[in-house]
């Protein structure tokens, strides 16, 4: 039997890298699948940890958009007008890209700001984290 423990850091270390948090859960997918972890179930932990992480992202951008004008509020105004009118170009279907290393958490954050529906949020991010972490494994499992 396969330790539980290893799907578990796996999907809090999926679930940081998310968020605004620097964290990189590429490492312990990489060390899981080379001790022999079973690769659907870590893209099933990771892709979900990944997903929620960013759900956080999103429940913070829906609600602390009123602590805008605070010192410690994470986006300064000008980046934040610059980011919605981006998001507003792009649409939605940016979501499909919230997996990228650069700019991938604060399309989430801006979801939220923007009000997108939750389940259209949690459909289209969970369907482009779980490609990310499909080609991961693809690779892993080339080179591994």
């Amino acid at each position: 039997m396969e330790s539980v423990d290893a799907y578990l850091s796996l999907f809090f270390s999926a679930f940081l890298a998310a968020t605004l948090v620097p964290a990189y859960s590429e490492i312990v997918l990489a060390g899981l699948v080379a001790a022999g972890h079973d690769p659907w179930a870590l893209w099933c932990w990771a892709t979900a940890g990944n997903t929620l992480g960013s759900a956080l992202n999103w429940i913070l951008g829906r609600y602390l958009l009123h602590f805008r004008e605070r010192r410690w509020f994470p986006f300064k105004a000008d980046n934040l007008g610059r980011a919605q009118r981006w998001f507003q170009r792009y649409g939605v279907w940016s979501l499909l890209f919230a997996w990228m290393p650069v700019g991938g958490d604060a399309l989430t954050f801006i979801a939220g700001m923007m009000r997108i529906r939750f389940a259209v949020f949690l459909a289209l991010t969970a369907v482009g984290k779980g490609a990310r972490y499909a080609i991961l494994l693809g690779l892993l499992g080339l080179f591994g």
